[in-house]
């Protein structure tokens, strides 16, 4: 079998095959964190990443399970850890944690573990991964914090395995921190398995390749990504592409504006204009922003390309100070999905003007995933639920694509997977009376947006519970392209029509239920062009009345 150097196209052959078997690794290291997982926020949904770095901290790899807000921004944190602890202070058995939003994911509630990996006593590689949990105390997820401090606990970089044996110090700080303790340190050791699972396969890998390290397959994959990449920006339009694009806001109307100039060798974004930071926590980190607004650029020009440092790198952001896209330490952005997650369409209504049939209408885009809460810590002595915090996730319509219609009640851009209601049933005492997609949601046109979803949620008992409320797409729906119509927008509220307000703390009566109306996908064309046949599909099924 020729070795790590071996030359011409055999070799070639031989890269890509280790290219292949390290995607192999990467999505064994995903699947033992969901597998292990205690918070169903990581079991369930998928809220999550996993890759392999070089010993630069280079993403190289990462699995096909995650989201590009943890995949991206983690790509930047595994740096932080070096630069506390070099790879030369590394030992087998070793883990580093941290949930800093600005050295990690963008918010407390993400853990993110980065392990060394060593093979024949040597440190070859990096694993990290990143997991959203359930609980890390303070006010819990939601927009009402004023600053990062009243969100919850902060756990800067630091070891909570040394050489094999846990940190107990560390451990007894996060359990006496969070309301679900026993899920939040399963969910820790989850994150530290799932990097060893990693570390176990890639030296399989190298002792079965006859490597000695990944130096080489580095290059390979960082030189074709990069190639790739160029080669694909090479083929659009010159040229300097504006947009803009609204967020519901916490205390007001948030304008998220980008000016894109596409370079014969990268591409800029510039955000000047852009709304300024807010005394609530929907502020966005810089690596959140520039993790997203890849992705949706990525999506449009390179969607074949490995995601890696090099395919990213050519991806450029000039985020202004005092934008609430480039929010500093310590201001409150414990739901920075709200406006993060739209930058993907933010980043579409650019290149719409250069490759208009590669892009798609806008989406219902961030996530409606009401964290709700219960017990004593709601209702005080006269509590009759047991104590419970839980989130489930959930979406609205996609945005029609050129050819297809929008996918209903599917997350995009965060790529989760729809949380089962028997699942959350399980662990908390709520009921899901109603979860069917919404009629009438989605935006007409040729090809139509996808619907959104109606949930009505009570608990045992009909007892009295709160929500804090984390909605966008109320005030300011997804619009549609080409002539495309604009989806419904969202609706938050009880049952009997009172209106509840889109985003914050709200308790829900004794006796009343929580209604969620999630929007739909904006419309693509003229809706005159579309096939009365589809149109006939879609009123057969229920979800097109008028």
């Amino acid at each position: 079998m020729p070795d790590g150097n071996s030359n011409g196209a055999l070799a070639a052959i031989q890269r890509q095959i280790q290219w292949n078997r390290l995607i192999a690794v990467v999505e064994e290291q995903a699947q033992t964190m969901i597998r292990t997982a205690f918070s169903t926020t990581v079991r369930e949904a998928g809220d999550l990443s996993a890759g392999i770095f070089d010993l630069q901290g280079r993403m190289l790899a990462q699995a096909v399970t995650g989201t590009p807000g943890h995949v991206n921004s983690m790509m930047e944190s595994v740096g932080h850890f070096l630069a506390k602890f070099p790879v030369e202070t590394m030992q087998p058995g070793d883990h580093y944690i941290t949930n800093d939003p600005w050295l990690g994911t963008g918010h407390l509630h993400d853990l993110t573990v980065v392990t060394p990996a060593f093979h024949k006593g040597r440190i070859v590689g990096l694993f990290a991964n990143t997991a959203h949990v359930i609980d890390v105390g303070g006010l819990g997820m939601g927009p009402e914090g004023r600053s990062v401090f009243e969100e919850g606990m902060y756990i800067p970089i630091v070891k909570c395995f040394d050489r094999g044996r846990a940190n107990e110090t560390f451990f007894d700080f996060i359990r006496a921190g969070s309301r679900t303790p026993v899920e939040l340190e399963g969910d820790v050791y989850s994150l530290c398995a799932c990097n060893d699972a990693g570390a176990k396969r890639l030296v399989e890998m190298l002792d079965e390749f006859r490597l000695d390290g990944l130096d080489a397959l580095a290059a390979y994959i960082f030189d074709s990504s990069l190639r790739a990449t160029l080669a694909e920006i090479e083929r659009l339009p010159r040229g300097t592409y504006r947009a803009e694009i609204r967020s519901d806001g916490y205390e007001a109307p948030v304008t998220l504006k980008a000016a894109m100039t596409v370079h014969p060798d990268h591409i800029e974004v510039d955000y000047a204009g852009t709304s300024g930071l807010s005394g609530r926590g929907i502020n966005v980190p810089a690596a959140y922003t520039r993790a997203y607004a890849c992705f949706g650029i990525k999506c449009v020009v390179a969607p074949e390309i490995p995601n890696n440092w090099a395919s990213l790198a050519p991806f450029r952001m000039v985020i202004p100070e005092g934008c609430i896209l480039n929010a500093p330490r310590p201001f409150a952005v414990s739901v920075r999905h709200i406006v993060g997650q739209l930058l993907p369409d933010l980043m579409m209504g650019c290149l719409h003007q250069a490759v208009p049939d590669r892009v798609v209408a806008e989406g219902s885009s961030a996530l409606w995933n009401p964290p709700l809460r219960g017990g004593a810590q709601v209702s005080g002595g006269e509590a009759v639920l047991p104590d419970f915090e839980i989130i489930t996730f959930n979406s609205g319509g996609t945005g029609a694509r050129r050819g297809k219609d929008g996918l209903d009640g599917t997350a995009f851009p965060s790529g989760v997977r729809t949380m089962p209601v028997e699942a959350t049933e399980n662990v908390a005492p709520v009921i899901f009376w109603k979860k069917e997609l919404r009629p009438d949601s989605a935006g007409i046109g040729r090809t139509r947006g996808g619907f959104g979803q109606i949930m009505e949620i009570g608990t045992k008992g009909e007892q009295e519970f709160a929500v804090n409320a984390i909605f966008d797409r109320v005030a300011n729906p997804p619009r549609g392209r080409d002539g495309g119509g604009d989806g419904a927008p969202g609706w938050v509220g009880l049952t009997d029509g009172e209106t509840l307000r889109s985003k914050g703390y709200q308790v829900i009566p004794k006796g009343k239920r929580l209604l969620l109306l999630l929007p739909g996908g904006g419309g693509m064309g003229d809706p005159a062009g579309r096939d009365p046949a589809l149109t006939e599909r879609d009123r057969a099924d229920g979800l097109v009345t008028r």
